[in-house]
């Protein structure tokens, strides 16, 4: 199922769906509050950021800009502006109230209508088991799958769900039949998130998803896990702990696909750019949280980046190999940069697309963003190439 880019319309009727869950789980005095404390910086930035915005996109020269105002669009400028800010500002159980099912779901469904679809176009349900529950999507519920994605999504471990991925995922099975897969299927893992739990309660869910879809895979080398940021860092935790137990070693997946991954939750590596919407400050905030208050911020299970031991990633590399999709500009470049460094020489099939001033989990985001069709899956062509070429 692909549809079109986001329009203005639908961040309206976004909103329109957001106002009363915000109501209903933050309330509304303390919803009221919020948005007093929040009017002086807001006041500030109803000037602030037309003023930047005009005087970045069109009163300097070209080579002065950042990366991602020289390629982005108009609309594509404007969200990511509007991201930057609430990701700096915005309480993270507000953006838990912004991605979750009641407001996300609702507008998928508004989404299809806009584009003529009345009917699923492929079957998806939930499944909630104790310690597990996640989003089912295949073609057909009745066959064997030929191939299973196993994904994990980002959020900063505070926020976010499987279904405000929906479209993305929906995107993903539907190019990985167009390629030539008779039955693909997809899981969705929906984590526990931060304040109601934190590490290992992330991981011990990540290892029962996994499971799940080994018992439905069979093989293991039919399955490709990915995720994309704190998604993405589950991926890496879970697949060092398959290298600590022997007896796993076995089942290891048979490709990984990282989109933008939190290598490394604490470091000084992790700085900011002009381009991209992420900033260190709030990202070590979301990272502490998740970590807790028992646990070393240099663990390699909790924060992966730390793991240096090149032996251990051998044994947790998946069957045929890594891809990495990350922009130029991401705040987390360089610790991807030097996980990809450390693969390399211990030997594993890896494979890394940098996009030349691309900002954190563009190939997500651009599904929403891009102008034209072809810039909104050109990061899902990629992903779905790289697993038809590994995993026939």
């Amino acid at each position: 199922m692909i549809l079109g880019q986001i329009s203005y319309l639908d961040c309206v009727v976004f909103l329109v769906f957001l106002t009363p869950q915000l109501l209903l789980h933050v309330g509304f005095w303390r919803t009221a509050i919020l948005l007093l404390r929040a009017l002086p910086s807001l006041t500030v930035q109803v000037i602030l950021l037309p003023y930047q915005f005009i005087r970045e996109r069109y009163l300097i020269p070209i080579e002065y800009r950042s990366p991602f105002v020289q390629r982005a669009t108009v609309f594509q400028d404007i969200v990511i502006r509007c991201v930057r800010y609430a990701f700096a500002s915005m309480p993270a159980f507000l953006g838990h109230v912004f991605f979750s099912k009641p407001v996300a779901l609702p507008f998928l469904r508004f989404r299809m209508l806009r584009h003529g679809i009345f009917t699923r176009p492929l079957a998806w349900h939930e499944i909630n088991r104790p310690g597990l529950h996640g989003i089912w999507i295949t073609s057909n519920q009745q066959e064997q799958p030929d191939i299973i994605i196993y994904y994990c999504h980002g959020g900063g471990f505070s926020m976010g769900s499987s279904y405000f991925y929906m479209e993305f995922l929906l995107a993903w099975v539907s190019l990985l039949k167009d390629a030539g897969y008779r039955n693909p299927a997809l899981f969705a893992l929906e984590y526990t998130l931060v304040p109601d739990a934190v590490y290992p309660t992330q991981l011990q869910e990540t290892l029962a998803g996994y499971k799940y879809v080994l018992s439905i895979a069979r093989d293991p080398t039919r399955i490709c896990v990915g995720g994309d940021s704190a998604g993405a860092t589950l991926v890496l935790s879970f697949l060092l702990y398959i290298a600590d137990h022997p007896e796993m070693r076995h089942q290891r997946p048979g490709l990984a696909v990282m989109i933008s991954p939190w290598v490394t939750i604490i470091s000084q590596n992790n700085r900011n750019t002009a381009s991209d919407y992420l900033n260190s400050n709030s990202l070590e905030l979301y990272g502490r949280q998740y970590i807790g208050p028992n646990v070393p911020a240099d663990d390699p299970l909790v924060s992966p980046g730390h793991c240096k031991d090149m032996k251990k990633w051998v044994d947790a590399s998946p069957e045929r190999g890594w891809y990495f999709l990350f922009g130029s500009e991401e705040v987390l470049g360089p610790e991807t940069r030097g996980l990809i460094s450390l693969l390399k020489k211990v030997g594993v099939e890896v494979e890394a697309n940098e996009e030349r001033g691309g900002i954190h989990a563009w190939p997500v985001a651009s599904l929403y963003l891009g102008e034209t069709k072809n810039e909104r899956l050109h990061g899902l062509r990629d992903i779905v190439r790289v697993i038809y070429d590994r995993i026939l």
